[in-house]
């Protein structure tokens, strides 16, 4: 019994030491958070950042692969979107219209094609018929030119007095052009037998042929 009552008794002074240690530290806790100014506080607090960031920044300095910013290329965005329906709607309106573009250019070009072999064809025409008007007139114009050359022989054959009444009722001019292709002598023989104000006119009318250019000749 006498043991068991010292055991108590040694408990007991155990918890009172235990009780007025906490006794005498809590006041001067209490004390010293009673002495601290919100002022302070606050300088404290808006301290404890800068210091964060001033320990990050040593950290940084101790190990630059913590710090250092990633200068890698972004990665490739995806290749396919999920667009709204208004989105879908404008983008398939623009689609719509560029398709109704494209068809009406396509369709103009074939226009402008067939119109250009229709042109390529007119002009194939019209150089043939050109070709063939021209060969035409070339063939007239031997052909007139056989012609005046056959009459000449024929004048020619006559006898002056027989020739020069059909003469004075010709052209001037006309009667100049046999008269310059037939012989001068004979030529001249039906001038003589020609009516004198009509043989006249038809001398001054071959004269006056190709009279510039004997102009341009003499010229200096």
């Amino acid at each position: 019994m006498a043991r068991k009552a010292r055991t108590h008794v040694l408990i007991t002074l155990g918890v009172l030491f235990t009780v007025g240690g906490v006794v005498r530290i809590l006041p001067d806790t209490l004390a010293s958070a009673e002495n601290t100014s919100p002022a302070e506080a606050a300088v404290e607090a808006a301290a404890s950042p800068a210091q964060q960031a001033a320990q990050t920044a040593e950290t940084s300095r101790a190990d630059p692969t913590t710090s250092s910013i990633s200068t890698e290329p972004m990665a490739a965005l995806p290749s396919e979107f999920c667009l709204t329906g208004e989105a879908a709607a404008a983008l398939a309106s623009d689609q719509s219209v560029l398709q109704a573009r494209s068809a009406d250019f396509q369709q103009r070009e074939i226009d402008l094609r067939a119109r250009e072999a229709d042109l390529r064809r007119k002009a194939e025409e019209l150089t043939a018929l050109q070709q063939a008007v021209e060969s035409r007139w070339d063939e007239m114009t031997v052909n007139a030119e056989a012609d005046l050359e056959h009459l000449t022989r024929m004048y020619s054959a006559m006898k002056p007095d027989q020739a020069a009444p059909i003469f004075n009722q010709m052209d001037p001019n006309f009667a100049a052009g046999f008269l310059r292709l037939m012989d001068s002598d004979q030529a001249g023989l039906i001038l003589a037998s020609m009516q004198s104000d009509k043989a006249y006119v038809v001398s001054v009318e071959m004269a006056n042929r190709n009279r510039d250019i004997r102009s341009a000749s003499r010229a200096p």
